[in-house]
């Protein structure tokens, strides 16, 4: 049976490869972002729709074009912004959790209340992270706001259980995305540093993460909920 797939954040990196191994599937595929998202769709073959997930009207909207979702991926989030706790600043702090927690909030909230509205069954997949778990100096923002998203996941796995609602996470160590491999190139004292970390070596590629989130959105996973997946090549054992 065909589903409606419906991934934020899915015009580049992590989320541009979970839209393509959907696709690949034959889903109906629907990436949403908050700018150049057709260019991304078209090349992908699959539909776009613009989409803020910090503003509720915005999903609404979005919501309203895409029709009933079967399978939401919050992949969507800011990940760019860091900095050490004595020097972090309040805003940028305010604008982490305003986007990575409310944001995915948000998306769950919307998302859900209209397939428990339209009695259906469904999956929710967020996008977490190992930093939830395990801290890195100068990321605590970042990894506190992911802490949240594992909350939130078993929150929603908890009360979406009896409308069929599986709400689960998929939590990625680093990721060889393309801004990633443009800041810490191969061979780099950075790149190293982070591989050093993870006892298989090597740092996590963006098909890695899209074959979690698969399996989550699967069959295969049919009892499993509020389960947060670490996708880290051994790092959480260091």
């Amino acid at each position: 049976m065909t589903r409606t797939v419906l991934v934020t954040g899915g015009a580049g990196g992590i989320g541009r490869a979970i839209a393509t191994a959907f696709a690949k599937t034959g889903d109906d595929v629907v990436i949403a972002d908050i700018d150049d998202v057709q260019d991304a769709a078209g090349s992908l073959g699959v539909r776009g729709v613009t989409m803020d997930i910090t503003d509720d009207t915005s999903i609404g909207q979005a919501l309203d074009q895409v029709g009933p979702v079967d399978v939401l991926v919050n992949n969507a989030g800011l990940l760019s912004v860091h900095g050490r706790l004595l020097e972090l600043p309040a805003s940028d702090m305010r604008q982490i959790l305003h986007t990575n927690v409310y944001g995915t909030f948000l998306m769950i909230q919307q998302v859900a209340r209209r397939m428990v509205g339209q009695g259906q069954p469904g999956v929710i997949v967020n996008l977490s992270s190992i930093g939830g778990r395990q801290p890195t100096p100068g990321m605590g923002g970042y990894e506190s706001s992911k802490a949240a998203v594992d909350a939130l996941t078993r929150w929603a796995a908890i009360e979406l259980a009896e409308h069929g609602i599986r709400v689960n996470a998929v939590a990625p160590g680093p990721v060889l995305t393309p801004t990633l491999a443009a800041g810490m190139p191969e061979g780099s004292a950075a790149r190293q540093a982070w591989v050093s970390r993870i006892p298989l070596r090597q740092l996590a590629s963006v098909e890695d993460v899209a074959a979690a989130v698969m399996f989550l959105a699967s069959g295969n996973a049919a009892h499993v909920t509020g389960t947060s997946l670490p996708v880290d090549g051994g790092q959480l054992l260091t």
